[in-house]
């Protein structure tokens, strides 16, 4: 992360994560949560957004009302909708402030 209340904002006001309890304890790390994901940033000032490869892929049981939240907040990488794969997974991306590549996938016929 490039800014900690950049990262912040956006994981809690689009993807309705929570920033952990001691957030405040750390200028240079961030974790924050939802259900059952945790998801652990260090500040990186330098990074450059283009050049950044960073990516997760988050297994979920929502994956709809996930993909139709993110479609609604305008968040869903414009190349990657929600679209059943060929290896058995339903999938949709999306990129944060600093351009990390966050997948979310369920495995189809759950």
């Amino acid at each position: 992360m490039r800014s900690k209340e950049v990262t912040m904002t956006f994981y809690v006001d689009k993807l309705g994560f929570a920033p952990s309890d001691n957030h405040e304890m750390f200028n240079d790390y961030l974790m924050m949560s939802k259900d059952e994901i945790e998801i652990h940033f260090f500040l990186f000032e330098d990074l450059i957004p283009r050049e950044n490869d960073g990516q997760v892929y988050i297994r979920c049981q929502n994956i709809n009302e996930l993909y139709n939240d993110a479609h609604l907040k305008g968040i869903v990488h414009p190349n990657d909708h929600l679209t059943q794969k060929p290896w058995g997974q339903w999938e949709f991306s999306v990129l944060d402030p600093d351009t990390n590549l966050l997948t979310f996938g369920q495995e189809v016929g759950v």
